[in-house]
């Protein structure tokens, strides 16, 4: 990406002040990200992202999402005393008004407002940590609990068992790779649980688990902090849409709480690590009792099995699927990735009866 590319698209947009450089920021896996420099200092700075195309195929309704989500929690924070345009992303317009840019080459290209004297982690090894993160997320979920516009599903099936079995399904019965017999132990662990996700499922299907707002990746580094170590800001809203608030629970104990790594070749080091889960409920709910129905609050503990499950279940299906979804780094990469995320979900069903004991004590805080 040239220079003189970056400062056309940027042209494109509303910004405040001339800009001085665009310059690289991180190794995004999805998007490609820039951070647009103005000359004043009393002129902001922006964010710049080439959104991918392949994997979010609707842009403009993805950034619709966005900018009816980040216009309401605006109004939160301002009713609160809060500071908007810190505490909220700030979407930028183009020229013309559109919320995002399109160029000659069908990319898609989208501007917030930099926020700055911030910090960002990248992973929350501590119970303090933990705590922030789940406040962080509780928070985001809390004060869209009375958003009631309609979301554009911008990815349809996510975390959808019902879709995943039917995906699962046809992957079996194809087995396109040869695979198959060669996990025969590691497709019973699917089978065996298949009643039990898709009970849980159908609460969802139902409504007696509503949909609400809900983030879909919840890892600690789409959390800014201010410097004394407060949350500040929830980010990267691409994933935005309607669904269950366990989602988002559920797959922060995924990646929060694992010992090892999600690829652990070693799975001694995997387990799930209660103290972070202790510590990442009470900040969750700290914030999420205020909206939580007993429906969720009874699956809050199951909600962690359930997203860990989901991931195994995928790893193993793209593996007898020949590797088509996720970039590996070697032949059984996915399959040392089902194992690990087995050994964690084992872990999960262990503890399970003390994960459910925290989350009823926490909740008796608040009754």
């Amino acid at each position: 990406m040239t220079n003189r590319v970056l400062h056309t698209v940027a042209a494109r947009f509303q910004l405040a002040g001339e800009v001085s450089a665009v310059r690289p920021l991180g190794e995004g896996f999805i998007n490609d990200t820039f951070v647009i420099e103005t000359a004043a200092a009393d002129t902001p700075n922006y964010i710049l992202q080439r959104k991918n195309r392949h994997i979010f195929t609707d842009i403009p309704a993805m950034m619709d999402n966005i900018a009816r989500v980040t216009a309401h929690l605006k109004e939160k924070i301002a009713a609160r005393g809060g500071d908007p345009r810190r505490e909220a992303l700030t979407v930028v317009p183009t020229a013309d008004g559109q919320l995002c840019h399109r160029d000659e080459e069908g990319e898609y290209w989208a501007v917030c407002e930099f926020i700055p004297d911030t910090i960002a982690y990248q992973q929350a090894d501590t119970p303090e940590l933990a705590f922030q993160g789940g406040k962080g997320i509780g928070r985001f979920q809390a004060m869209l609990a009375d958003f009631r516009e309609p979301l554009a599903d911008i990815l349809p099936g996510f975390h959808n068992m019902r879709y995943r079995f039917r995906q699962w399904d046809e992957t079996l019965a194809k087995d396109p790779a040869g695979r198959a017999k060669e996990v025969a132990e590691e497709i019973g662990w699917i089978e065996a649980r298949r009643d039990e996700m898709l009970r849980f499922w159908s609460l969802v299907e139902t409504g007696v688990i509503p949909t609400r707002v809900t983030h879909n990746d919840t890892k600690i580094n789409n959390i800014l902090f201010d410097r004394a170590g407060n949350v500040l800001c929830v980010i990267d809203l691409d994933t935005v849409l309607s669904a269950t608030c366990l989602n988002d629970y559920g797959d922060a104990m995924r990646s929060y709480t694992n010992t090892g790594q999600e690829d652990d070749p070693n799975l001694e080091k995997v387990s799930m690590d209660i103290r972070i889960f202790k510590a990442y409920t009470e900040g969750y709910l700290s914030e999420a009792h205020t909206f939580l129905t007993p429906a969720e609050a009874e699956h809050l503990a199951f909600s962690a099995r359930y997203i860990t499950y989901e991931q195994v279940l995928r790893f193993l299906m793209d593996y007898i699927d020949g590797d088509r979804y996720y970039k590996i780094k070697s032949p059984d990469h996915n399959l040392v990735r089902t194992r690990a995320q087995y050994r964690l979900l084992q872990s999960m069903e262990a503890q399970y009866g003390e994960m459910q004991r925290i989350v009823k004590e926490e909740l008796e805080r608040y009754a």
